[in-house]
């Protein structure tokens, strides 16, 4: 039998402890048997939900639910639960219900791990079917042809500007935007031997290397530097050359076992890109959207101001203008123009009604929940 006048006031603090964080251990137990058993409950309402939406023919894909969904459990929410944590955890319960009801198929600018594939699971989680492809047209074409359900392309970048080949494919396409999502890109410098002295010739896409010149010039000035078509593709390279490097995101070091080298070497912290969920859904209000619109005017003076006019009567917020050529007659533009506001919306119907009497050609790319810009 043990001697109980030998135990120090030590030991009994220590079995005080191990108790107690057994009590706890065994009440988070209790939670996530909960957690589990409540999950499979909305699970269960889901499939029901998509039997009713498979009779009427209905959308999966409903971005106004989803929206509203998050708009509700963040104002909800009291924490310690973090908002980037709360997303992360109800996009992948999202992306269970919506494979439960059909399972989805989305398209990308590949390989994996580029971050337009780091923005699509962002979005859809990690329950869909990613595909990747060669360039955007082929993205476009896909969900076109619908071989895949929707499409996710880089249209932005808050350092480098627009990028236009997407911009010139909705001049083409049918297709809709059916949401977006801001993507805070970060780059790392990636190798297999981890090692800065090791490395002679660094590989990436020529818009990494823009935005981390200066790291580059500092720390690796003698190096070669080698153009890919992706930051992904670029990874891969590195890890079959000995004495490269790569300028990639951690995601594509876990993907192509390489080492983090440096992180977070890009020369301006705060850099973003938009990408555009393309498809061919209709999207209803939430109340927070926006509303991107493609239009030609008559190349005479004034013709852009009279177009913007009606925008500015009926007190519309303009968020974005961009302009391209048209590519069919020299010195003839069509301009890219994002609204806040939705299509549905009484005001927006009536401004764009007007706008379109004034100007050669208008399209309307698609009204979408207005997302939240990543903050770091």
């Amino acid at each position: 039998m043990e001697n109980t006048e030998n135990m120090t006031p030590d030991t009994d603090q220590n079995c005080d402890t191990d108790a107690r964080i057994a009590e706890l251990r065994n009440g988070i137990d209790e939670i996530d048997n909960n957690l589990l058993e409540l999950i499979n409950k909305r699970l269960t309402l889901v499939k029901d939900v998509g039997k009713l939406k498979a009779r009427e023919g209905r959308q999966v894909l409903d971005s106004t639910r989803e929206s509203q969904i998050f708009e509700r459990l963040l104002g909800l929410n009291e924490g310690p639960l973090n908002e980037k944590v709360l997303r992360h955890l109800f996009t992948q319960i999202m992306a269970a219900s919506r494979q439960l009801q059909t399972p989805h198929r989305v398209t990308f600018l590949g390989p994996e791990a580029t971050f337009t594939h780091i923005a699509a699971m962002s979005h859809f989680g990690h329950s869909v079917e990613y595909i990747p492809q060669h360039s955007i047209r082929d993205v476009f074409n896909e969900v076109e042809k619908g071989t895949c359900h929707y499409g996710v392309v880089p249209v932005e970048n808050s350092i480098e500007g627009a990028i236009n080949h997407t911009l010139d494919l909705f001049f083409e396409s049918e297709l809709k935007i059916c949401a977006e999502k801001y993507q805070h890109i970060s780059h790392d410098l990636l190798a297999a031997s981890g090692t800065l002295q090791d490395i002679r010739k660094v590989y990436s896409h020529p818009q990494a290397f823009a935005q981390c010149r200066r790291w580059l010039q500092k720390y690796l000035p003698d190096a070669t530097l080698r153009e890919c078509r992706s930051t992904a593709h670029a990874a891969r390279k590195a890890a079959k050359k000995q004495g490269s490097a790569a300028i990639a995101s951690s995601e594509a070091a876990h993907m192509y076992q390489l080492n983090v080298v440096a992180s977070r070497i890009e020369d301006v912290a705060r850099n973003t890109t938009r990408f555009l969920i393309i498809g061919k859904d209709e999207i209803h209000r939430t109340g927070q959207d926006k509303t991107s619109l493609m239009f030609v005017t008559s190349h005479i003076p004034g013709a852009l101001y009279k177009t913007l006019k009606p925008l500015s009567e009926s007190d519309i917020n303009m968020v974005k203008l961009e302009s391209r050529p048209t590519k069919h007659q020299n010195w003839s533009y069509f301009f890219f123009v994002d609204i806040e506001g939705h299509i549905e919306d009484e005001k927006i119907r009536e401004t764009l009604s007007r706008m379109e009497s004034l100007c050669l050609y208008l399209k309307c790319l698609g009204s979408y929940p207005r997302a939240t810009e990543y903050r770091q």
